[in-house]
């Protein structure tokens, strides 16, 4: 009897077990942010980006491999550790350039598993793939770049070349990831004078520029000015050359008037003009018309109306004055 029990209390026992490997390995939960792959003996069946509750076979049957679909982090050359302290691994920093100076480089990768089957069965160890195929390409990028070009204003483009490079490179690889972006973090000198020296050159630089753009600024503004001085000076011009134009067909308008008039009476219009150019010429002026007898005859005097009548007021004053 003992041994009968012994028998059923393992069966109920192993049974419980089954029973509760069933229960929990039957279903699983994928997030939003998530994909997930089934595999059945080993082999993936399904891929899974749907969120919310899902069911498969027991374990072992099936097992779910949940993966993220957000943006992934590699650093190289350094490691930040959960209490924020920042590691620098100088073996992976340390790089020869094109000119032969060594430079400290470390840079972060971002990444995402576009392919989760591919991230999980065609790489034992994809992120280390990963993190040699970085080491590759930014050693190679930084061995054809002078040390000028890393430490100053050449820093997007090895940023651009590493990136273009890595992309060729994991495409190769086929594990299911695709890159993102390369981030330079920095790229340094291993002794400090050097450095001091370099930040130097690096200072003297961005002053130049600084110098140029002012420089430049100071151009523009100077062409703005001329250029509207230019044009001020244009419309000056198209002014006086409408009024000059103006004024001469005015001036031709009275000519022709005058000749008209000449035409039908020429004497009279001679005359008239004489009086008119003398009135212009000489202002207030008498004008005595002699005659060839010797007698004087006061003709037509030039002077204002206004004139006339003050001299009248003045003469009748006079007379008042004399009675």
């Amino acid at each position: 009897m003992s041994v009968k029990r012994t028998l059923l209390t393992t069966g109920l026992v192993i049974l419980a077990i089954i029973v509760l490997i069933t229960g929990f390995t039957t279903w699983y939960t994928v997030d939003e942010s998530e994909q997930a792959v089934v595999i059945t003996f080993g082999q993936a069946t399904e891929t899974i980006t749907d969120a919310g509750l899902h069911f498969k076979l027991p374990w072992p049957i099936q097992k779910v491999e949940v993966l993220s679909k957000e943006t992934y982090s590699l650093q190289f050359g350094y490691e930040t550790t959960k209490d924020g302290e920042i590691i620098t691994k100088d073996s992976e920093t340390k790089m020869i350039t094109g000119d032969e100076n060594i430079v400290l480089t470390d840079l972060v990768v971002q990444y995402k598993i576009s392919d989760p089957v591919k991230y999980l069965f065609q790489s034992e160890n994809p992120k280390q793939l990963l993190h040699h195929a970085t080491s590759s390409a930014i050693r190679s990028i930084i061995g054809s770049s002078t040390i000028d070009e890393a430490l100053t204003d050449g820093k997007a483009e090895i940023e651009k070349k590493t990136r273009d490079l890595l992309v060729s490179v994991m495409e190769n690889y086929d594990i299911g990831v695709t890159i993102l972006a390369v981030k330079l973090q920095d790229v340094e000198l291993p002794n400090q004078e050097v450095r001091a020296a370099f930040t130097a050159v690096t200072d003297a630089r961005e002053t130049k520029n600084t110098k140029i753009n002012e420089a430049k600024k100071y151009e523009n503004q100077k062409i703005s000015e001329a250029q509207g001085e230019k044009d001020a000076i244009i419309s000056r011009a198209e002014a006086e050359k409408i009024a000059r134009i103006q004024q001469a067909e005015g001036d031709v308008a009275v000519f022709n008037k005058l000749y008209n008039e000449y035409v039908g009476n020429k004497q009279i219009t001679r005359q008239r003009l004489i009086l008119e150019t003398l009135e212009e010429v000489l202002p207030g002026a008498k004008i005595y018309i002699m005659n060839d007898d010797g007698e004087t005859l006061k003709y037509l005097p030039l002077v204002p109306q206004q004139t006339t009548t003050q001299s009248k007021d003045e003469k009748s004053k006079e007379g008042g004055g004399n009675s």
